[in-house]
């Protein structure tokens, strides 16, 4: 799976330590920076820059990471096609995907550590959306509701 992954200053040491875990489960990496501490940076220009690698098919999913993840999942949702959100646990990261179709993940590095975010992550990579009639009827409201606001 193709997987685009970015962080800010907040999560630039946990986006470090993912990187060598989702390679090793065989995804291929983009990473979008930040490539050195700058406590002035914005979440919002890596947030965004994984959400449109996603809506444009460059990536099949999406990490990024920042001080609590909240940041980065409000800037992402924002590109029309990406559903990202904040998980801090296993089950709402493979949840997010098998039934809400979830293509971004957002995390908070000053959260959660590195043991946890690798059992996220590896979760969120691994799952599958289940494609159920009732999920699917709930996606393709949340989809009428995105096309509606445009």
């Amino acid at each position: 799976m193709r997987i685009s992954i970015a962080a800010d200053h907040g999560g630039l040491s946990l986006k470090k330590d993912l990187i060598d875990v989702i390679q090793q489960n065989g995804h291929v990496l983009q990473d979008l920076g930040a490539d050195e501490y700058d406590h002035n940076d914005d979440y919002p220009d890596f947030a965004l820059a994984v959400a449109r690698d996603v809506a444009s098919e460059k990536a099949d999913r999406g990490i990024v990471i920042c001080g609590s993840g909240v940041g980065a999942a409000i800037a992402a949702n924002k590109v029309r096609g990406v559903r990202a959100g904040v998980c801090h646990d296993t089950y709402s990261a493979r949840q997010g995907v098998e039934h809400d179709d979830m293509n971004v993940l957002c995390m908070g590095a000053r959260v959660i550590g590195i043991a946890l975010a690798t059992e996220i992550t590896v979760g969120y990579l691994a799952a599958e959306f289940s494609g159920e009639e009732r999920h699917q009827r709930r996606l393709a409201k949340v989809l009428a509701a995105e096309n509606a606001d445009s």
